[in-house]
């Protein structure tokens, strides 16, 4: 990963640095969940575009 300074999030998947860290120990619902803010995430940087 490699994160922007700016927003805190990697430039690769979205995730913040918390998330990755964290992301073996989640479970499958946790996980669901930060997959669900990436995608939202991702959305709000297309319509910014």
């Amino acid at each position: 990963c490699r994160l922007d300074p700016s927003s805190g999030l990697c430039l690769g998947c979205w995730r913040t640095l918390g998330e990755i860290a964290d992301w073996a120990m989640l479970s499958p619902a946790e996980k669901a969940a930060v997959l669900g803010k990436v995608e939202a995430r991702r959305r709000q940087e297309d319509r910014l575009q």
